[in-house]
């Protein structure tokens, strides 16, 4: 396992310029305050860092930036991709710079494809960073990619490359089949993208988590996972309860606008659009009321 990378980690949001184009200032220093306040890593370009709203080139530029300005090894890229050249590109970038591992959602155009046909993207990206092997993390997020990593073909790829496929993040909030693949296979990293799970991940089971409100409540996860705090976890588990039903990586950016004081980290790419005024309003006096 990658201890720089067990505990809180902090799916980051991305923000952007008035030209639609990743904001790295603005990203460092959202980077630099997560990293000192509770987060042990920093996914780089997932989900709520709206990784493939970006160009390849745009992607590149920031994974460059962020590898050059904050610790390498505490930081995830996601080089996921439909294509997969570019995938293997995101991916021999992310192990050129030095990170500590690459994200990889499963192609995600297609769907109903075999697990045969998602075996054999991964097999490619393995052999073509071989030269320099960056650990390699498993998104799994069905909702969203509508491709799965089953348990049969997560083993199949543990199985084939074990010194490579070292974990997986689940964001299918399917508690059963966390527990199934920790227990299945013992030293194999999994992380729920739920720090609701993370007293009973403590205990060994999972290697922290990897969540988007972690962009929000870090520091009450950390004390959460570090001394087995419950109210600190209660208060961070209602944080994330916000957004329950709602878009959740425009609502992100909405509580950091709020939280930050900085009305441009609202802004998603499209085809995101950002909360109402009335709606991020309400949001922050919400995100205030139970931090009191």
């Amino acid at each position: 396992m990658i201890q720089s990378l067990r505990g809180i980690v902090a799916a980051i949001a991305t923000p952007v310029t008035s030209a639609l184009t990743p904001d790295h200032a603005r990203f460092l220093a959202l980077a630099k305050h997560l990293l000192a306040n509770g987060c042990d890593g920093l996914n780089v370009l997932g989900t709520t860092g709206e990784a493939t709203s970006f160009s390849l080139s745009q992607r590149k530029a920031l994974m460059s930036f962020a590898a050059r300005e904050l610790p390498r090894q505490r930081m995830m890229a996601g080089t996921g991709a439909a294509s997969l050249g570019d995938a293997i590109e995101l991916t021999r970038h992310a192990a050129e710079l030095g990170f500590g591992a690459a994200l990889v959602l499963p192609p995600f155009y297609y769907k109903g494809v075999s697990d045969d046909g998602v075996f054999a993207y991964i097999e490619a990206i393995v052999a073509a960073s071989a030269e320099r092997p960056v650990p390699l993390f498993l998104y799994h997020y069905p909702a969203l990619s509508g491709v799965p990593y089953t348990p049969e073909l997560t083993g199949r790829l543990i199985a084939a490359f074990p010194e490579r496929v070292l974990g997986v993040k689940d964001s299918s909030g399917d508690l059963a089949y966390e527990r199934l693949l920790a227990g299945r296979h013992p030293g194999f990293a999994v992380y729920p993208a739920n720090e609701a799970t993370l007293l009973e991940g403590r205990g060994g089971i999972f290697a922290g988590c990897i969540s988007a409100t972690a962009n929000l409540n870090a520091d009450l996860c950390a004390r959460a996972w570090r001394s087995g705090e419950e109210a600190a976890l209660e208060t961070a588990v209602r944080l994330r309860r916000l957004f329950d039903g709602k878009p959740l990586v425009a609502g992100v950016k909405a509580a950091l606008a709020h939280i930050h004081h900085d009305p441009a980290l609202a802004a998603p790419m499209p085809p995101l659009s950002a909360w109402g005024e009335a709606e991020a309003r309400a949001l922050g006096r919400d995100i205030d009321a139970a931090r009191a």
